[in-house]
């Protein structure tokens, strides 16, 4: 395969952008090699501008669950952008939108569109902060809630994990006020909260994580976590952005049975376009300005074709069976890739809930970032390196989940595996 246009490309972006990408990941650097600069995509597949062509396991990291240049989505932003991309000024496409979002996630009453992922948990966190009185968060190692500074930070020493930066411009005093405990680990939560409870304004966990690669909630996680902020006043956050409309209509709270009282979501709910959202219950979405004194504000919030894209990509997540469709070939998938590993002897884990999946290079099992880490990631990048040599684009990182979307069809599906079959022979 050649990449001649994209190594020409990257070494002009290197020059005016730092790394030479808009988002650290996709600068290659876990695996080595050039990033594929991507022309068009459609449907499963994606195009470089050197004209390879890949079936594609990113899908935007998340937001493409029915595939590239969806036609609906496509069509809603073609008809949308022909009366204005932007307006300062509310319009019945956000309505509808927060009426969809109320409707399909069990828990929020009330929701706020926000532009990003970040800005949803940020804000989050505020009113959370701002309900209880309180300062303190409790984040847990390997969730990752965007880069606002409270959130950028890894367990220090000590029995109580007070947080350290995890970013140089991040100050001290900002993650002292954060907890990072283990994933996974009810006790922790239950020791923090003895000796912390009345500093705890709230508990933030993705609950499937996704980025330190898929890693399911263990029996009596999140139990635990719902229990010990109802008893003690601390608000129990979802950070929904990658499982909200992914693993389920109504996300990871719905597909697991449990109720937050705030959840964060993104990625889907816009189609592809930047959008986030915030929400819970009425009282406390109340707080927030004008109603309330909580501010918190945005000008391209709800902006009119992000709300269509969004609009039009929920709308065809109603279809009957959808998800059960979705969930048969992520488990084709990974069953699939099981077998081709098991064949030749490479030890690996495939962690995988409906839509999305990793393959850990590692026995396992993987319930935890220690249990991730411990991962081959020098054999990753090579498997990840002949998969791309096979057609097959995979998040370039050990660390993240592959995103199926409803256009890997069971050929397709097929065909990956035929890949991997052919890529871990390589390996051994």
């Amino acid at each position: 395969m050649t990449d001649e246009r994209s190594n020409d490309l990257f070494k002009r972006a290197q020059a005016v952008i730092p790394g030479g990408v808009n988002s650290p990941v996709r600068a290659y650097a876990a695996v080595g090699g050039t990033p594929r600069f991507i022309e068009r995509g459609s449907g499963a597949r994606v195009w470089d501008i050197d004209g390879q062509g890949y079936v594609d396991y990113v899908m935007s990291w998340g937001p493409l669950i029915h595939g590239h240049a969806f036609g609906p989505v496509v069509n809603a932003l073609e008809s949308g952008a022909a009366y204005g991309t932007s307006y300062g000024a509310p319009t019945a496409a956000e309505v509808e939108l927060a009426e969809t979002l109320v409707r399909c996630v069990p828990s929020v009453e009330m929701v706020r569109l926000v532009n990003s992922g970040t800005e949803a948990t940020m804000s989050a966190i505020r009113l959370a902060r701002a309900a209880t009185g309180r300062d303190r968060i409790l984040k847990f190692a390997g969730n990752y809630h965007g880069h606002a500074d409270a959130l950028l930070a890894r367990a220090g020493s000590g029995s109580l994990t007070l947080g350290v930066p995890t970013s140089p411009g991040v100050p001290r005093s900002v993650v002292a006020q954060t907890s990072v405990l283990p994933f996974n680990d009810a006790q922790a939560v239950g020791r923090t909260f003895a000796a912390q409870a009345e500093e705890i304004a709230a508990v933030i966990v993705e609950p499937i994580a996704g980025n330190m690669g898929v890693v399911p909630p263990v029996p009596g996680f999140l139990e635990t976590i719902r229990r010990v902020t109802t008893e003690t006043g601390a608000l129990f956050i979802a950070d929904e952005v990658i499982t909200g409309f992914r693993v389920g209509l109504g996300g990871a709270q719905q597909y697991l049975d449990f109720a937050p009282d705030l959840t964060t979501l993104g990625k889907i709910i816009g189609g592809g376009m930047p959008v986030g959202a915030y929400g819970g219950r009425r009282d406390l979405m109340e707080k927030m300005a004008p109603v309330g004194e909580v501010y918190q504000a945005g000008t391209l919030s709800g902006n009119p074709l992000a709300t269509a894209a969004g609009l039009a990509n929920l709308q065809a997540l109603q279809e009957p069976d959808f998800y059960q469709r979705l969930d048969t070939r992520t488990q084709r998938l990974a069953e699939g890739l099981r077998r081709a590993a098991a064949g030749v002897g490479v030890p690996i884990t495939v962690n995988a809930v409906t839509g999305m999946l990793t393959m850990f290079f590692t026995g396992g099992p993987v319930a935890s970032l220690d249990d991730a880490q411990r991962s081959d990631t020098e054999r990753f990048a090579r498997f990840f390196h002949a998969m791309l040599d096979r057609g097959i684009m995979l998040p370039p990182s050990q660390f993240e989940a592959w995103m199926i979307s409803s256009a890997h069809t069971e050929e397709i599906i097929d065909e990956t595996i035929e890949a991997a079959e052919a890529a871990l022979r390589i390996l051994m």
